[in-house]
C-alpha cells in the first residue's frame, strides 16, 4: 500500500457515508476542496470512479459501494485499535465542545462540571446553549445533550438524567376565573403561556398522550416568550396556564401555589441524554461522559 492510501480510503468512506463533501469535511477537520482532491487522487490511482457527483448530491458508484462494504469493518477495527491506545496515555487532555439547552445546562452540567474541571486540569470545556437540535458533526461539536426522544438514531446516546414529565399548571386564582380543562382540546378556551423555539422559529407544541393516543396542541394565548424563567413568572402570577417540567414546579405544587390539570394526559418521557458519534470519542470526551453518566438512579 502506498503512503497516504489509508488516509485517502478513510476520506472516501467518510464522504460515501455522509453523502456530502461538506459534512464529511467537517467530520474530518479538512476543507471540502482538500477532501475532494484526496478522493479524486484515489480514483486516479485505482483507475475507477468511486463517487457519482452532481451539483446537489454525492453517492457511491456500484464500485464504490463494493469498496465501502470492505472498508467499513477494516476502518472500524483500526479505530478500535487507536482508541485502545488511550489506556496507555496519561491524563485526558484537550478541548471538548458541547452543545446543549438551558434546562440541561442547569440540571446536568451545573452539578457535575465544576468537579470535572477540578479533576481534569488538562481538559478545557466549551458549552454552547441553543434550543435547536444541533448537527454536532457539521457544527464542530464533540457531543450534545438533549432529551432522549430528540436524539437521532445514528448517534451513540448515554443517559445523563432521569425520566421527566411535563405538567400543565395554573394558580388557584386563575382557576377561580376559568374552568379546569378536562382534555387537551379544552386548552383552546384558555390563556396559555407559549415558548418560542428561536432556532426553529415555531412555538413549542404542548404534547400529550393517553391510552396509546398521542396529541399535539398548538395552545393559544396572549403571551409568547423564549425565556423559561419569564414564562414561569407569568404563570406563577396567575396570568395564564403553563406547560412546564414537573421538577421545576414541584415545590409550587406541594405548597399549593400552583395546581396541576390534565395529569392523566402527561406521561413520563426519556430525560436528558448525551449524544456523540462513535468516531469522535477522545479520552477527554470519554472522561466527561463518565462524569455525567446517570447510574442507578443517581448522577455519576
Amino acid at each position: 500500500m502506498r503512503r497516504g492510501d489509508l488516509d485517502d480510503l478513510a476520506a472516501f468512506a467518510t464522504v460515501a457515508r455522509a453523502r456530502s463533501f461538506t459534512r464529511a469535511a467537517a467530520e474530518l477537520g479538512l476543507s471540502p476542496s482538500a477532501l475532494s482532491h484526496a478522493v479524486r487522487a484515489l480514483e486516479a490511482r485505482l483507475g475507477i470512479r468511486l463517487l457519482a457527483r452532481t451539483t446537489r448530491s454525492v453517492a457511491p458508484t456500484p464500485a464504490g459501494q463494493r469498496l465501502l462494504r470492505s472498508l467499513d469493518p477494516a476502518l472500524a477495527e483500526v479505530s478500535r485499535g487507536l482508541a485502545a491506545l488511550s489506556d496507555w496515555r496519561g491524563e485526558p487532555s484537550g478541548r471538548v465542545r458541547v452543545t446543549t439547552f438551558p434546562y440541561a445546562a442547569r440540571t446536568v452540567l451545573e452539578p457535575a462540571l465544576p468537579r470535572f474541571l477540578l479533576d481534569h486540569p488538562a481538559v478545557s470545556v466549551e458549552v454552547v446553549l441553543d434550543d435547536r437540535l444541533t448537527d454536532i458533526v457539521a457544527a464542530g461539536f464533540d457531543a450534545g445533550i438533549r432529551f432522549g426522544e430528540s436524539v437521532e438514531r445514528d448517534m451513540v446516546a448515554v443517559r445523563v438524567g432521569p425520566d421527566l414529565r411535563t405538567v400543565v399548571v395554573g394558580t388557584p386564582a386563575y382557576f377561580a376565573r376559568h374552568p379546569r380543562p378536562e382534555t387537551p382540546a379544552d386548552l383552546e378556551a384558555h390563556d396559555c403561556v407559549n415558548y418560542r423555539l428561536v432556532g426553529g422559529g415555531g412555538l413549542l407544541p404542548w404534547e400529550f398522550a393517553r391510552g396509546g393516543r398521542e396529541t399535539r396542541v398548538r395552545a393559544g394565548g396572549r403571551f409568547v416568550v423564549n425565556d423559561g424563567a419569564l414564562a414561569a413568572a407569568v404563570v406563577r402570577a396567575g396570568a395564564g396556564l403553563g406547560y412546564m417540567l414537573a421538577d421545576e414546579v414541584a415545590a409550587d405544587l406541594a405548597a399549593g401555589r400552583l395546581v396541576q390539570v390534565l395529569a392523566d394526559w402527561c406521561p413520563a418521557f426519556p430525560g436528558c441524554h448525551l449524544y456523540y458519534t462513535s468516531r469522535q470519542v477522545t479520552p477527554a470526551l470519554r472522561a466527561l461522559i463518565d462524569a455525567l453518566r446517570w447510574r442507578d438512579g443517581v448522577a455519576a
